[in-house]
């Protein structure tokens, strides 16, 4: 099956992400449009403690309108590396640093109309170190168990669709203790 773009054109220009209409002639023959956020990727992070405390944010999601428990995550900056992202990204949002960080896979968030790639790191030998938050960004710090955690995703008590994929990914490498 041969998908052949025709063009792309720029529609919208955003601080997050941008959107670009193409069109695309489909294997059948007829043209057709997708809109297609354009987004830098992102990373998630699942920081677990010594004493197997996974860590958490909960912040105020104004799309869906509801406060939402969430592992932290960012976005890339355009040209850097996820790794380099996550280490940022941790010492943001819940004011920890990663002694060792893991990428144990990747996800892309909505394929269907984004490009965001998700980089999903395991950080563990977390210290305080804080960098300072995001200046639009509002979090309180909450902890779980490693098996409460994976205990609320599986009763759907948590309803971030990166924050579930990510525990997917973590569950070999965690034990619920």
């Amino acid at each position: 099956m041969k998908f052949e773009l025709l063009r792309a054109e720029s529609v919208y220009e955003g601080r997050a992400f941008h959107v670009r209409r193409d069109h695309l002639r489909t294997p059948d023959g007829r043209t057709v449009k997708y809109d297609i956020i354009e987004h830098t990727g992102s990373v998630i992070l699942i920081p677990v403690d010594d004493e197997g405390q996974m860590y958490f944010v909960r912040q105020y999601r104004h799309a869906a309108q509801v406060e939402l428990l969430e592992l932290p995550a960012g976005t890339l900056e355009p040209g850097e590396p996820p790794a380099e992202a996550a280490a940022r990204e941790i010492r943001e949002e819940i004011g920890m640093e990663a002694q060792h960080l893991e990428e144990i896979g990747a996800f892309y968030l909505a394929p269907g109309y984004s490009t965001e790639l998700m980089h999903v790191f395991l950080a563990r030998g977390l210290k305080h170190n804080p960098l300072e938050a995001d200046a639009d960004e509002f979090l309180s710090v909450e902890t779980l168990s490693v098996a409460e955690a994976f205990q609320q995703a599986e009763r759907g008590a948590l309803q971030d669709a990166k924050t579930l994929a990510a525990l997917l990914l973590a569950k070999q490498h965690l034990s619920p203790a």
